[in-house]
């Protein structure tokens, strides 16, 4: 009964989403990521986990770097390149543009924002590998986009002919947005360096 409670309590939360990449013997990796937060303001630190499924944790232990990408809300289909990290013959990085920015990290060319970080450190939680990340590098242009959010999910985790369509099975995120979801706004990234 907690677990179905849990399920929903969790659900009524709605939260950006990132795609976090990574490089390691230059070969660039990618998923999206849905549990992530900010950490410290001071010294700043982020943390995303990222699936132990997704092949992305397996270039991400071999590298001392992450990148995380923020979306606008009309990039769902970027979002969906990097949303089913299970076939190792889909790769994202042949379907949208990219290069190399800080440290060699794939950096995504339509990403609202994005940052560099070094991994502080990587801890097994659940059925994921938590990042402690400290950003190295910032880009945070001023923009009027909306982010892009769980909720604006409209495909199936699990579905790797077409990224973007809707899909009856279960999705990255389950629940109606409400007008209320999105109140306390966007995302900025500082980073004060002394």
């Amino acid at each position: 009964m907690v677990g179905e409670a849990f399920d929903d309590l969790m659900a009524m939360l709605d939260g950006p989403v990132f795609v976090v990449t990574t490089q390691a013997d230059g070969h660039p990796s990618g998923c999206l990521v849905g549990f992530a937060t900010q950490t410290s303001v001071q010294p700043p630190s982020f943390m995303v986990g990222l699936p132990r499924s997704a092949g992305t944790a397996e270039v991400a232990s071999r590298s001392e770097h992450l990148a995380v990408h923020v979306l606008a809300q009309r990039q769902q289909l970027l979002a969906g390149l990097f949303a089913n990290q299970t076939d190792e013959e889909i790769d994202p990085f042949v379907r949208c543009k990219w290069r190399a920015g800080p440290y060699g990290m794939p950096i995504l060319d339509d990403a609202v924002a994005w940052f560099v970080a070094r991994t502080a450190s990587r801890s097994d939680v659940g059925d994921y590998v938590a990042y402690l990340l400290e950003p190295v590098s910032v880009s945070a242009p001023e923009s009027e986009e909306d982010l892009l959010y769980l909720s604006d999910l409209d495909f199936d985790v699990d579905d790797t002919d077409d990224p973007g369509q809707e899909a009856a099975q279960q999705r990255f995120y389950n629940r109606e947005r409400g007008e209320a979801t999105r109140r306390y706004g966007g995302v900025r990234f500082t980073l004060d360096v002394p």
